[in-house]
């Protein structure tokens, strides 16, 4: 028999991707695994009071319906509680870590416009009298933030971008769903009339949304740590500008790997290119993948280094508002 613990870790890891878009998608969601309507509600209700279950919604493909950066600083150890609180009030803030390196506090932007970003990082630096370090994103290779919970691996395919970009309407609905559908029977009707739409056009527009690639990932956004995925690893990688974009599909494919992505080196300070995301229970277990990515890619003899996360200061979802509601 199936303890509810091992359904909700089950509910977790089958639908963190390809959440049903259905009038009833909670119905739907625990059907596949011996639930009623009711008991699935319950159970992501459970889940996202105990911090487990961040939001069920889209995982958004980078400068498709808006703008980002992930940024750095090398906070002197004294001041890092105080500079993060500086950095997490800002609204546009939607992550922000401590991660064990000289460079020690990571976050990402992400806002309506470049405008809103660049004035957000400037606001910090102002605030905090010290510089920040712009890693926008050059190019996407795996955006994924998903991975297996209970031990079987699936391969995926990254879905495909088709070069559309989110327009106004798209952008209201990514705004409504930001924070997460509501956890209701019908949480699609729920945002229709949130937004003043048919129910029917929520539904078409997500769709859309997701065929194109601009939403890369629709389903469970987990607190992984929650669930004793504590060591949270950052690979980074100083690849020869020629190769960079043959090595990087390499190490995209390992289903360790959530996140894989370009971003611009900042020399003296940041002499690397190339990132992954590895989320593994113990730093021995995410070393092991990493090892595994330099063995397939052929980047051993790279420069390299790899920075553990030691604190979340916050998480949450990239904030879509137009222009002027901060």
């Amino acid at each position: 028999m199936t303890t509810r613990a091992g359904a909700e870790l089950a509910l977790l890891d089958r639908w963190q991707h390809d959440f049903p878009l259905a009038e009833r998608p909670f119905a739907e969601a625990g059907r596949e695994l011996g639930l009623d309507e009711a008991s699935t509600i319950a159970a992501f209700r459970r889940l996202r009071r105990r911090g487990v279950l961040s939001r069920i919604g889209a995982v958004v493909r980078p400068h498709t319906a808006g703008a980002s950066t992930l940024a750095a600083m090398r906070v002197p150890p004294e001041r890092l509680d105080e500079v993060a609180r500086i950095v997490s009030r800002e609204p546009l803030v939607n992550h922000n870590y401590e991660r064990m390196h000289r460079i020690n506090l990571w976050f990402v932007v992400a806002g309506s416009e470049p405008a809103a970003v660049s004035a957000t990082l400037e606001r910090i630096e102002e605030r905090t009298g010290l510089p920040v370090l712009d890693l926008p994103l050059q190019r996407a290779y795996r955006i994924d933030l998903g991975f297996p919970l209970t031990g079987s691996r699936r391969e995926r395919v990254p879905r495909p971008f088709s070069g559309l970009r989110a327009d106004h309407s798209d952008r209201r609905l990514l705004a409504a769903i930001e924070d997460g559908l509501p956890l209701v029977d019908r949480p699609f009707r729920d945002v229709a009339r949130h937004l003043g739409v048919a129910e029917s056009e929520v539904l078409v527009r997500l769709q859309r949304l997701i065929a194109h690639g601009i939403v890369s990932r629709f389903g469970c956004v987990v607190h992984h740590r929650r669930l004793g995925y504590a060591a949270n690893a950052m690979a980074v990688w100083n690849i020869a500008d020629e190769i960079a974009n043959a090595v990087a599909p390499c190490l995209a494919r390992n289903p360790a790997v959530t996140l894989c992505y370009r971003r611009p080196r900042r020399p003296p300070d940041w002499p690397y290119n190339l990132f992954c995301m590895v989320h593994a229970k113990t730093p021995r277990q995410a070393y092991a993948v990493i090892d595994d990515l330099n063995l397939v890619a052929g980047t051993g003899l790279a420069d390299q280094a790899v920075l553990f996360s030691a604190r979340c200061f916050k998480q949450r979802g990239a904030s879509f508002v137009t222009a002027g509601a901060h």
